[in-house]
């Protein structure tokens, strides 16, 4: 099984409950068709960098998951068809991007900093 990251951009005008309640449907498809998740990640709201519908925010949710290649297509369909979906982008991890998601997880990036900042206050 390929490993996977989608990022989805919900409409704004959406309740806190009710994005949660599209996130979860789309996480439903995913584990029905045997993908495994690895890691989400609820960005919530943010400004989008051009406005899409006339809309200029949006709730950010990243999803990465283990899963065969057949079941992205029915996953984007399930996106297209949902009207509370703004924009949506699904990509194939490579071996080096898998790597950086782990480190990134266990909080490697954010330690270095720690230890400088001990290192300074000495």
């Amino acid at each position: 099984m390929q490993q996977y990251e989608t990022v989805i951009i919900l409409t704004p005008l959406l309740s806190e409950e009710t994005a949660k309640e599209a996130i979860a449907k789309f996480s439903k498809i995913l584990t029905d068709g045997g993908a495994e998740i690895v890691q989400e990640d609820n960005w919530g709201l943010r400004k989008l960098a051009y406005p899409i519908q006339k809309k200029t925010t949006g709730y950010y949710h990243l999803t990465e998951y283990k899963a065969p290649g057949d079941l992205i297509n029915k996953l984007e369909v399930e996106f297209r068809r949902d009207e509370r979906v703004l924009r949506f982008l699904t990509i194939a991890l490579d071996k080096h991007a898998i790597a950086y998601n782990e480190k990134k997880r266990s909080g490697a990036f954010n330690q270095k900093k720690t230890v400088k900042a001990e290192e300074a206050a000495k």
